[in-house]
């Protein structure tokens, strides 16, 4: 699955130096020659929808997504592996929703034709963010309860305030990093 990683982060970061290339030539384009992409702003907003609904997938492999759990880190390990697996089956089954759902909206676009308004592409092509990204989405949810199944060590949101004190730990008194 390395490989798949690799790939996954790849592409979030193409589409993110996508994005802010586009943005900056329409920005030099206006200000400085007074022209405008008549496209920019339509490609833009697809690759920021590509590069969100790629991310959530992203940010459960790595563990980045906030939330409130202090309750659940009050609770021993064996009872805090059973909430967390029922709140990952819980995101599962969200996730194959919107996922059936998304594929649903989609095949109806397919079925409708309609192009994008500025670029000659039809929208049901762009639109396939919705069920991939949901799909990837249940699935980085299966490998998280798998490993919460294995009795494995799980993070499901990211714990800002350790990764605060561990930046602040890093830093000598000066303020410095090393």
């Amino acid at each position: 699955m390395r490989w798949t990683e690799r790939l996954e982060e790849g592409l979030l970061a193409l589409l993110l130096a996508a994005m802010v290339s586009i943005t900056f030539m329409q920005v030099i384009a206006r200000y400085v020659f007074n022209y405008s992409f008549v496209w920019a702003l339509e490609v833009t907003t697809v690759l920021f929808a590509w590069l969100i609904f790629l991310g959530m997938s992203y940010g459960v492999r790595v563990g980045s997504h906030i939330g409130v759990d202090a309750l659940v880190k009050s609770l021993g390990p064996r009872t805090s592996r059973i909430v967390a697996s029922i709140a990952t089956v819980l995101c599962i089954v969200y996730a194959v929703i919107v996922t059936v759902g998304g594929y649903v909206y989609v095949k109806k676009m397919y079925d409708v034709g309609i192009l994008m308004q500025d670029v000659p592409i039809e929208q049901w092509i762009p639109r396939l963010v919705l069920p991939v990204g949901y799909a990837l989405l249940a699935l980085r949810f299966g490998q998280v309860l798998v490993r919460l199944a294995r009795g494995k060590e799980v993070h499901l949101l990211g714990d800002e305030a350790e990764e605060a004190l561990k930046l602040r730990a890093d830093q000598p008194p000066g303020g410095e990093q090393k």
